[in-house]
């Protein structure tokens, strides 16, 4: 009995550490974001695009308009790097249960994140190499 008390409350201190520990960092990522640059494939995207976008990311669910399409899921972040690691799950029919790995970089208003829409491997830098579908997106928070 004994044995199996120590083990939950070793259970629970581990969990509640890991929760303060990506607790901050999950703040640090709240709020409503516009792009400012945006890259697929080694190509850069038109400015009409980047009007047209928004990123609002909401405790670990994030929500993405471009134009008229709306996309939600969750964010979970996957360690503390560098680069600090993110997946995204998009609760989209079309891409449901499918997960991007992501990496990112916050700093004050700026938020530069990097996805591979294969959902194959996680990038491993800020780059959006031709013939990838890696995906490489500077934002920064709307005011």
């Amino acid at each position: 009995m004994k044995t199996r008390l120590a083990l939950a409350m070793a259970f629970l201190l581990s969990v509640w550490t890991v929760a303060e520990e990506v607790g901050p960092e999950l703040k640090k990522l709240q709020g409503s974001w516009i792009p400012v640059s945006a890259e697929l494939a080694g190509q850069k995207l038109p400015d009409d695009f980047l009007r047209k976008t928004t990123l609002i990311i909401e405790k670990e669910n994030y929500s993405s308009k471009v134009g008229d399409v709306t996309d939600r899921g969750k964010i979970k972040l996957a360690g503390n790097g560098p680069p600090k690691a993110m997946d995204i799950t998009s609760s989209d029919p079309n891409y449901q249960g499918k997960s991007f790995p992501a990496i990112y970089e916050v700093e004050g208003n700026s938020l530069m994140v990097c996805y591979d829409l294969e959902g194959k491997k996680r990038p491993d830098g800020f780059k959006s190499p031709k013939g990838s579908q890696w995906f490489l997106v500077q934002y920064k928070k709307e005011k």
